[in-house]
């Protein structure tokens, strides 16, 4: 398989996901606004997507792709499906306690996380009916995450990347048409949340069958637990779960901060974080859900050279792409808000409040994606405690520069740090790479970064030129906003690749083969 044309698919069904993303932000913020209502949805929804993020999308998987392509290019089909079963079992037992016990304690878990709402009591009361409503979603989703390390092992990139689709419609279908049925409205998106997650699994069922790696969950659970492929999984799944949690537990502590703040920072941050990851989904998701699976082959033939080129390959792609959407994000903050949200009860100080934060997360989207490049390195080797400690040491990193920041930039302080902490652990993650001999950068760096450099400027004089005075987007109408918005975007892309083109770039330079 092309991996440039298996990037392209899933970017393009994260793209279609982003979409309806947005489009199911716009309802809610046209719905709720940024206010009490939102933040208790906000926080609800981001402890057990915190947790899908760092245990079924981050910590499993890590740990899960690279045994299950071990075992699929060493073992047979009896043995590979043998394990997936065994690991199906141990992780459905595993989530059932922990979705159990998450419903139980979900006012000790809104006390831990939101500090500042325990001084509203109908704001906290909110915030636990809604976190007991979506916590199964934690449930849903590592299996979800089970179903597409297999699919990805096997090259099916494209259903997996699909299913993040189900939940922004099921958002929107219930944000639309169940929010009167509902008292409090919010609460349906909250069964928004649970809908979607079951839809998801749902979905990968058919595609399992067909290349016959259906999982078929045991009761033996002690014949599960003794079987040594999951013993290896649950093994590296001690450091992985380290050193995913890492960004996740900044997110979740820039949520206490931003709760003792003024009301909306908690859906400020929220909003800008949703136009953040945008890019961050579409390229560092997207390459390094490719790269795993390939990597993890590599080593497993002990291809060291092949190693290093693909993540050569991966790190010019994605500063390719990255660096200019950084820059954009910054330039079009102003359009991009009020397109996307400056509607009904989202007015005009929550455009400029949630820029300030979408601009501070542009300063660091590059190392963001990065991570997400670099860290497969080390996983596909079945290496996790390097990565770990460079992620503790991000962490402290972030929490030191909250304090610094967020007493003279409220909010957006807490956004800066999560970036100029992600390009810390870029930093080290490349060199731990380099010290252990496992990459090796490919010829000609430098005249790729000053072409890169040269095509950045003149797509920024672009976009400045086009921009226009800020305040003009606040009188325009949304097909306005929309068709304005639009042009940019082409205009800044296309100035953007056309002077790629001129400089010597050609897409066939960055074709390359799945191991």
């Amino acid at each position: 398989m092309n991996l440039l044309r298996a990037l392209v698919t899933v970017s393009g069904m994260t793209l279609l996901s982003r979409i309806l993303g947005f489009a199911r932000d716009f309802v809610i913020a046209r719905s709720f606004g940024a206010g009490a209502a939102t933040d208790a949805f906000f926080v609800a929804f981001r402890l057990p997507n915190l947790l899908r993020r760092m245990f079924a999308e981050g910590a499993f998987s890590q740990a899960f792709v690279p045994i299950l392509g071990e075992y699929k290019n060493k073992c047979g089909q009896v043995e590979t499906l043998a394990l997936i079963d065994h690991v199906t079992s141990v992780l459905s037992i595993i989530l059932f306690f922990v979705t159990a016990l998450g419903i139980a304690a979900a006012p000790l878990l809104i006390w831990i996380s939101a500090p500042g709402f325990a001084a509203d009591v109908s704001k906290f009361e909110l915030t636990v009916a809604l976190t007991r409503i979506a916590f199964p979603y934690i449930f849903f989703m590592s299996l979800v995450a089970l179903s597409g390390g297999i699919l990805n092992t096997w090259s099916k990139f494209a259903l997996p990347a699909f299913t993040p689709v189900l939940l922004n419609l099921s958002f929107i279908g219930m944000a639309l048409f169940a929010t009167p049925y509902f008292d409090p409205p919010v609460l349906a998106l909250g069964w928004a949340v649970f809908i979607g997650g079951l839809l998801q699994l749902g979905i990968q069922i058919p595609a399992l069958k067909r290349i016959a790696m259906l999982p078929r969950p045991t009761f033996n659970w002690r014949r599960a637990w003794a079987d040594p492929g999951v013993r290896r999984i649950l093994t590296l799944m001690g450091p992985a779960l380290i050193g995913v949690s890492v960004s996740q537990i900044s997110l979740l502590v820039n949520t206490i901060f931003a709760s003792f703040l003024k009301t909306g920072s908690v859906s400020w941050l929220y909003y800008a974080d949703r136009l953040m990851e945008f890019p961050s989904g579409m390229l560092g998701v997207a390459i390094g859900t490719i790269l795993l699976p390939s990597l993890a082959k590599y080593h497993a033939s002990d291809n060291t050279i092949e190693y290093s080129s693909l993540l050569d390959w991966g790190l010019r792609l994605t500063l390719l792409l990255a660096a200019p959407a950084a820059l954009a994000l910054a330039m079009l903050s102003i359009p991009l808000i009020t397109t996307f949200f400056y509607h009904g009860a989202f007015g005009m100080n929550d455009v400029y409040q949630t820029r300030s934060a979408l601009v501070a997360y542009s300063i660091g989207l590059a190392g963001l994606i990065l991570v997400k490049v670099l860290a497969p390195g080390f996983y596909a080797r079945q290496n996790i405690r390097t990565p770990v400690k460079i992620a503790l040491l991000s962490l402290a990193a972030t929490q030191a520069m909250n304090l610094a920041f967020v007493g003279w930039l409220q909010h957006a302080g807490l956004a800066l740090s999560i970036g100029l902490a992600a390009c810390i652990n870029a930093g080290l993650l490349y060199r731990g790479l380099r010290q252990h001999g496992i990459y090796q950068p490919q010829p000609g760096w430098a005249i790729f970064a000053s072409k890169l450099l040269i095509a950045m400027l003149i797509m920024g004089i672009t976009l400045w030129a086009g921009h226009g005075q800020e305040s003009s987007w606040f009188a325009f109408s949304l097909p306005e906003r929309l068709g304005r918005l639009l042009s940019l975007v082409i205009l800044g892309a296309g100035s953007y690749f056309v002077t790629l083109w001129i400089l010597g770039f050609r897409p066939q330079d960055f074709k390359r083969r799945a191991a």
